[in-house]
């Protein structure tokens, strides 16, 4: 891959997205070092703006810099994984009562196919992940506050580092679907307190499964 290929966006944002999607993907796996000269040769970039993304991913919290040592993938432990997952549960369930409560026809509408589509991906874990998020973050940009939104999106890239690991047990694919039924249910009843209950339930219900 030629430096060239990584414009227009900065290039050490693009170099970032990249190891991201490694990050994510398991190419690069959590406790795993990050050879920053393969890497840099890999890209036919400098090790200079591969240390700036190697900074954002550290400020994200899906990088670990160590003294002399360099860039590690992050390892979560459970402890971590509590805390975003409660961190979570109170920032969702908070914008999904909101939008409960205020939300048009038209978002309802565009809720329940995203929930549709959810459903129909029961099969494809892939596809699953993706519609999952894709239905979480709308709910976030609905309740329109974006600094909800920055702060669960940034969680959420901590979560990733675990969250194929819990969705892969027994049963917890079929029981998240099943937690989107009841989460969808009380915000068409237009009901928030319920909503805010069924959201944290599918949150703490998603830390048992992931620990």
């Amino acid at each position: 891959m030629s430096a060239l290929s990584l414009a227009p966006r900065a290039l050490y944002e693009e170099v970032a997205e990249l190891l991201r999607q490694r990050i994510f993907n398991r190419e690069l796996e959590p406790g795993s070092w990050i050879d920053e000269l393969k890497i840099a040769e890999e890209y036919g970039i400098s090790r200079t703006p591969l240390r700036e993304a190697l900074k954002v991913l550290a400020a994200e919290g899906l990088v670990t810099m160590k003294v002399r040592r360099g860039a590690y993938v992050t390892e979560v432990s459970e402890k971590d994984l509590a805390d975003v997952y409660h961190l979570l549960a109170l920032l969702e369930s908070d914008a999904a009562s909101v939008v409960a409560e205020r939300a048009s026809d038209a978002q309802r509408a565009e809720l329940q196919a995203l929930h549709a589509d959810l459903e129909a991906a029961a099969t494809d874990r892939d596809r699953f992940f993706a519609i999952n998020e894709r239905f979480h973050m709308r709910v976030l940009e609905m309740a329109d506050n974006r600094w909800r939104q920055q702060m669960v999106a940034d969680l959420r890239k901590v979560m990733k580092l675990n969250r194929h690991n819990s969705l892969f047990k027994t049963g917890r694919l079929n029981e998240s679907l099943a937690e989107h039924r009841a989460v969808m249910s009380a915000l068409l009843a237009r009901d928030p307190g319920q909503t805010r209950q069924r959201m944290q339930e599918h949150f703490r219900n998603g830390l048992e499964a992931a620990t």
